[in-house]
């Protein structure tokens, strides 16, 4: 899929509508870092890439970060989530992402979250690099940092709260819709994908490639790819040819 881009593709800021109306940003959440005289240091530190799109993302409602397979996109979408909740600038972090299987996870065993850790490893990976083990574990475990499944997020009004979607290049157009429509006051939603990795059994499913439809008649609504490979080399080799010789089926 080809998509037209705007001025500021080669900073890697596709559309970015916000603005600022007395001292509160249009998520809803109060702008308080300049009072906070300890700075959160994370273990990891993001690239000027990541700097860049953070510093407009923090302005917007939704953000929507795109980009190959290790571009970083599911770290920023990280850090900025746990710099919301360790600021206390929201009371949780919710994290979905869909299962390409129906959502069907009753023949797995355990709770909820257990039958939701194998598709949500990479998100903790990142938690781990970029702080404590024990803190993000004890914040799971006191459900600051919540697992749902999409199927489980309908009905519900996310307030005070970060959420992050992660692979939502599968998520399907009604699921996107039933998404986006939880986003209450004083909340953020970050959405990750790469549009070349859809693994919908019909690719037109996706209800990714709607957000891009809206990015000019939504206000608070940010689209962001990044660039930066940041595995090794032989990567961007290996993601070409695949790129170069996709056949659609």
């Amino acid at each position: 899929m080809d998509f037209n881009h705007n001025e500021n593709e080669d900073s890697g800021i596709m559309s970015s509508g916000h603005e600022e109306i007395g001292g509160i940003n249009n998520t809803g959440i109060k702008k308080g870092r300049k009072t906070i005289k300890n700075k959160i240091q994370f273990q990891l530190t993001l690239n000027e890439e990541q700097k860049l799109i953070k510093s407009k993302a923090l302005l917007d409602t939704i953000s929507v970060f795109l980009g190959k397979a290790g571009s970083g996109k599911t770290l920023l979408a990280t850090q900025i989530a746990l710099e919301y909740l360790f600021y206390r600038e929201v009371d949780r972090i919710i994290i979905t992402r869909p299962t390409v299987s129906n959502e069907d996870l009753g023949f797995l065993p355990g709770n909820i979250k257990e039958k939701m850790d194998p598709w949500l490893a990479p998100i903790h990976a990142n938690m781990f690099m970029l702080s404590n083990k024990e803190k993000i574990e004890k914040l799971i475990a006191e459900d600051k940092i919540e697992i749902a499944p999409i199927s489980f997020l309908r009905g519900r009004t996310f307030v005070n709260a970060c959420v992050i979607v992660d692979e939502s290049q599968n998520v399907t157009k009604s699921q996107m819709e039933m998404i986006l429509s939880r986003l209450g006051i004083n909340s953020k939603m970050m959405l990750t994908g790469d549009i070349s990795q859809i693994d919908l059994k019909n690719k037109k499913d996706s209800g990714l490639p709607h957000l891009y439809d809206m990015r000019d008649k939504i206000n608070g609504l940010g689209i962001y790819e990044l660039k930066t490979n940041h595995r090794h080399p032989i990567v961007d080799d290996i993601l070409e040819y695949f790129e170069e010789n996709r056949t659609e089926k």
